[in-house]
C-alpha cells in the first residue's frame, strides 16, 4: 500500500475501536502521551486531515500504510496531528515573576553570567520567546552577561511556526507595553494584526526536534533553567518519573526546573527542593 498523490474525498468511514487501540498504543510508546478510548472522536477528526493529505479513503488503509511501508515517512506527520499545542505569551505569569525576581538574581549570585535555558515543549514558540524577554531584561540590568535558549518540541509543524516567530495580536496581548516596544517588530502595514519577534530576541533562541521519550537528552553542557510545563499531565506516573529524572540530569546543581501549575512531583524521589509553586532548585 502506498500513499496516493492525487487527493480524493474520504468516504463515509469511522475509526474502529480496533484501529484506535492500535494507534493509541503506538502514540503511547512513541511519545508517552496517554490516549484513552474517550479520545476516539478527537483522534478520528484529526486523522481525517492525514487521510486527505495522503489520498486515502479509509482508516483501515491509513493504518495499514502507517504500520507498514509508511512507518518511517508518515510517523512524524501522524504525531504532529496528535500533539496538543496550547500556548500563550506569559502563560502562567507567576512563573515569569519567579524567573525575574528569584531565579536570575540567585544564578547571578552563584557567579553564573552566561545563562543556558531550555524550553523542552516549546510548541509554537510563545514560551521560549517569553523567557527570552525576561532574560534580555536581566542582561539590560547587568544582572547576567548573556544567554541562550534551546527550544524543543516533538512536533515539526509547531517548530516551523516558532522559527518564523510571527504571532497574531491576541496571543501577544499579555506582553507588557514596554516589552512590546523593545522586542516586537511593528508591521509596515498598520492593517496587519500579526507581529514578529525582533531579530535581537530570535538570535538567542535555537529550535530543534526532541522527543521526551528518548533514552537520553543530548544537549551538551547542563542547563541553568529548564521549563517543562503542561506536558507531564499527558503521561502516566512511571513516564513522568522517567522524564523528570532525565530533566534533572540535564540541570546543573543550583539550577531551576519549572513544571506546569496543574502538575506535581509528589511521591517522586528527585534531587530538588521546592522554592515556589511548581518551581524547584536542584540540590
Amino acid at each position: 500500500m502506498t500513499a496516493r498523490s492525487a487527493r480524493t474525498e474520504v468516504v463515509d468511514d469511522r475509526l474502529s475501536e480496533r484501529n484506535f487501540l492500535l494507534l493509541a498504543d503506538f502514540i503511547g510508546d512513541y511519545s508517552g502521551i496517554k490516549m484513552p478510548l474517550s479520545k476516539i472522536t478527537m483522534l478520528e477528526g484529526r486523522l481525517r486531515r492525514r487521510l486527505r493529505a495522503t489520498g486515502m479513503n479509509s482508516f483501515d488503509d491509513y493504518c495499514s500504510y502507517l504500520f507498514g511501508e509508511g512507518m518511517q515517512s508518515e510517523t512524524i506527520h501522524f504525531i504532529d496531528i496528535v500533539t496538543t499545542n496550547k500556548t500563550d505569551f506569559f502563560r502562567e505569569p507567576k512563573h515569569f515573576d519567579v524567573l525575574a525576581e528569584t531565579v536570575l538574581p540567585d544564578l547571578a549570585g552563584q557567579g553564573h553570567r552566561e545563562i543556558r535555558a531550555w524550553s523542552s515543549a516549546c510548541s509554537t514558540g510563545a514560551e521560549p520567546y517569553t523567557m527570552a524577554m525576561i532574560l534580555a531584561e536581566s542582561v539590560e540590568k547587568q544582572e547576567i552577561g548573556n544567554f541562550t535558549i534551546l527550544a524543543t518540541d516533538l512536533s515539526t509543524d509547531v517548530l516551523e511556526k516558532a522559527k518564523r516567530a510571527v504571532y497574531d495580536a491576541e496571543i501577544l496581548r499579555p506582553v507588557p507595553t514596554e516589552m512590546r516596544r523593545k522586542y516586537l517588530m511593528q508591521p509596515i502595514n498598520p492593517q496587519r494584526q500579526a507581529l514578529r519577534v525582533s531579530p535581537r530576541l530570535r538570535s538567542r533562541v535555537g529550535f530543534a526536534r526532541l522527543n521526551l521519550m528518548d533514552p537520553a537528552y543530548r544537549l551538551g553542557d547542563p542547563m541553568h533553567i529548564i521549563f517543562c510545563r503542561n506536558v507531564l499531565i499527558y503521561f502516566d506516573k512511571p513516564t513522568q518519573k522517567m522524564v523528570l529524572h532525565r530533566l534533572c540530569d540535564c540541570l546543573m546543581p543550583g539550577g531551576y526546573l519549572f513544571i506546569g501549575h496543574s502538575e506535581s512531583i509528589t511521591g517522586l524521589d528527585l534531587p530538588v527542593r521546592q522554592v515556589a509553586n511548581t518551581v524547584f532548585k536542584k540540590l
